[in-house]
């Protein structure tokens, strides 16, 4: 009964929260406060019931002899009983294993005759078919062969059917005469003077055929009697494994049931016999019983004071006003007290998984480190996103036009080559096609020392953030660590009355020079102040750590709460649990954050560094396209002089154009998979499945919100 009732006490507030959502931000140590309270009742209740017990049984010693002495004679009577029906079971079960043995011996014979008998059924059936199509075809040849030979068909001696008869001439059974005149007929026909002998040869045929055709009928009348016999054989091998198998299984059952009828027996008996011999023994000390039984209820009542009081002490120091906001900032909201909404950090957690699987671009980094932190809304990190993707998609589009450029300047210079000896206009055009190179690339450059500015700007925001949660992880861990000490002394508090071995005391006072000298001449020190903190325990918030009994049950021995006790203290140590796994979790998400800091940090260094070269090759190739541009206008009047600066043009499409031209594909599957990725992390935070934007922030009771 007290199982039931822990376990009601247990389960009860857990009930509650699931219930209604609008709980979710209780503080879970009121829970703890509440079964504290109901253990009281209970315990008070358990007290009254142990008064009406002990009234129950001091009357029972008044008039307890004549009850003991029947139930003594009963149990006497009863047990040879047991005995006897055990022996008879043990020997039924004996004989029924015996019998199941043999059955399932019986029923295996009877499947491997089966068996056996089905080989050579169908060995038989195989043989019976390459006899019968065999037959079947030399009955079919004859039938055909002595009508033709009847009308005097001399071509039959070219068909399939003369061919069938050659083989019968050489293989059925006839006389050699016989043989050697359809042998001869089938080799030289009626042509080159053969003597013709139909007569003859129909007869012979029309012999072979009729004893062909007996042969095949009497093959056929010995498989269909083989059929028979197997199909009454198999009938009758299926009936007998039927019958044994039905007995197998009652037989089976039987001796479960009869296991069971002997289990219940041996039980049965022990009972008696363990009920006799307390009869015999209470009967013998009934006065003796009395007098404890009475110093029993004296001992019940002075423990049951003493849990009161204990209980009393441990819903002081859980219910102070400091505790409980202390609790309610740093107690996380786990899921073996409250049933939270899907949060927006696991949401955060795919968009990062999503981010994760493309790439180096800092950029994207930039988005992650943002996604982990969480200084920043939803709202904001998709607004880095589209941004983040309309660069990708730009950057894609100057590579597309700079490639096609490319090309088309490639065969461009070719054919000015060719080109230039015959017609000047050709290197004016190309001194046109040179400023323009000039002007894509300053424009490039400008694009270049931007990003560089901006990349920076965005490293200092990065570091900022970081700086910020590091703060925040700290604050937390101190509150969460205040928390464990206090939840630590309320437990040290209950193991203090319900399990004395486990308790801490505190340490000793530690006495100054100046009270060691009072207290050696015999001085009084002045009383030691009440701790402060939280409920006077020293703690801070700010810290940094079945036959009838010969009498009614009267066990009145005081029973302390141990399961009720033992659900409190386990729930407390389940608190300190979740408190130690938030701090592990903090403390991971704190590495993590900081190795994607230190990450992005070094794919900004080197993505500054790329670009840096990026403007030194492209200043460079834009001095060296306006040297082309002015040696082409001085050195137009010669043609030679025109094509030499025509081919150094087309070598500077090469340093150009060669790399662009090479790593197009894989820049662009690059840029690719990074927008998807960044489209899929969008839809996780725009609400695709999950609806992110419009869901609740999960609470959590640690820290502060994140805007």
């Amino acid at each position: 009964m007290k199982f039931f009732i822990v376990a009601a006490l247990l389960l009860a507030p857990c009930a509650d929260a699931v219930a209604s959502e609008s709980r979710v931000t209780a503080n879970p140590i009121r829970k703890v406060v509440t079964m504290l309270q109901n253990m009281q009742k209970k315990i008070a209740a358990e007290g009254a019931q142990a008064e009406k017990t002990f009234d129950a049984y001091m009357c029972y010693c008044k008039n307890a002899d004549g009850t003991l002495a029947q139930s003594i004679a009963d149990a006497k009577d009863k047990i040879p009983q047991l005995e006897s029906g055990i022996k008879e079971e043990l020997a039924e079960k004996k004989q029924l294993q015996a019998d199941l043995t043999k059955a399932k011996a019986s029923r295996a014979d009877a499947k491997e005759t089966l068996a056996k008998a089905n080989a050579i059924r169908a060995k038989e059936a195989k043989a019976y078919a390459g006899v019968a199509s065999e037959a079947q075809t030399n009955v079919a040849a004859l039938a055909k062969a002595i009508p033709a030979i009847e009308q005097g068909m001399s071509s039959f001696l070219q068909t399939h059917t003369s061919s069938v008869l050659q083989k019968l001439s050489e293989t059925a059974q006839m006389n050699s005469a016989d043989r050697e005149i359809l042998a001869d007929f089938l080799q030289n026909g009626e042509s080159q003077g053969y003597a013709p002998k139909s007569g003859e040869i129909l007869g012979i045929l029309k012999q072979m055929k009729d004893e062909m055709s007996k042969d095949f009928a009497g093959a056929k009348a010995d498989e269909d009697a083989a059929i028979a016999v197997f199909g009454e054989m198999e009938a009758a091998k299926n009936k007998e494994i039927e019958a044994l198998t039905k007995e197998i299984e009652s037989k089976t059952t039987r001796v479960g049931d009869l296991s069971v009828q002997v289990a219940e027996t041996e039980n049965d008996l022990e009972d008696t016999k363990e009920g006799l011999a307390e009869d015999e023994k209470f009967f013998a000390n009934l006065d003796a019983n009395c007098k404890n039984k009475k110093a029993e209820f004296e001992e019940f009542k002075k423990m049951q004071g003493q849990e009161q009081v204990a209980l009393a002490d441990t819903i002081k120091i859980l219910n102070d006003d400091d505790a409980l906001e202390l609790f309610k900032k740093t107690l996380p909201g786990a899921s073996s007290f409250v049933q939270l909404q899907v949060s927006s950090k696991m949401m955060k957690m795919q968009a990062l998984n999503a981010l994760r699987a493309h790439g180096k671009d800092p950029r994207v980094d930039f988005v992650q480190v943002a996604l982990h932190g969480g200084q920043m809304g939803f709202e904001k990190i998709i607004t880095m996103i589209d941004a983040l993707v309309g660069t990708l998609k730009q950057e894609q589009s100057n590579d597309d036009e700079k490639k096609g450029y490319c090309l088309a300047e490639f065969d461009k210079s070719e054919d000015k080559a060719k080109e230039l000896k015959l017609d000047v206009s050709d290197l004016e055009k190309a001194l046109a096609d040179g400023k323009e190179s000039v002007e894509t690339l300053a424009a490039e450059i400008k694009a270049l020392v931007a990003g560089i500015k901006q990349l920076d700007a965005s490293v200092a925001e990065a570091t900022s953030t970081r700086k910020q949660e590091h703060d925040e992880f700290t604050e937390v861990l101190a509150g969460n660590s205040a928390a464990i000490e206090v939840l630590k002394f309320a437990k040290n508090r209950l193991n203090k009355f319900y399990n004395p071995k486990m308790y801490k005391a505190p340490p000793k006072r530690e006495l100054s020079d100046e009270e060691q000298i009072t207290v050696n001449n015999g001085g009084t020190l002045a009383p030691t102040a009440a701790p402060g903190g939280i409920a006077g325990t020293g703690i801070s918030a700010a810290q940094t750590g079945v036959a009838p009994p010969p009498a009614p049950e009267a066990n009145l021995k005081y029973k302390k709460s141990g399961e009720s006790s033992t659900g409190v203290i386990a729930m407390i140590d389940l608190l300190v649990a979740d408190v130690d796994k938030e701090n592990q979790v903090m403390t991971v998400e704190e590495k993590d954050a900081q190795k994607d800091y230190e990450g992005l940090i070094q794919d900004s260094a080197d993505k500054r560094a790329l670009d840096s070269k990026s403007i030194t090759d492209k200043e460079s190739a834009k001095a060296e396209t306006q040297a082309e541009v002015e040696a082409n206008t001085e050195t137009k009047k010669s043609k030679s002089l025109e094509l030499m600066e025509t081919d150094k043009y087309i070598s500077g499409l090469h340093a150009d154009c060669d790399w662009l031209l090479k790593n197009f594909d894989a820049r662009r599957a690059a840029r690719t998979g990074e927008v998807d990725a960044l489209g899929k992390a969008k839809d996780v935070l725009s609400g695709a499945d999950y609806s992110l934007v419009q869901t609740k922030r999960s609470v959590h009771l640690r820290g502060p919100k994140r805007a």
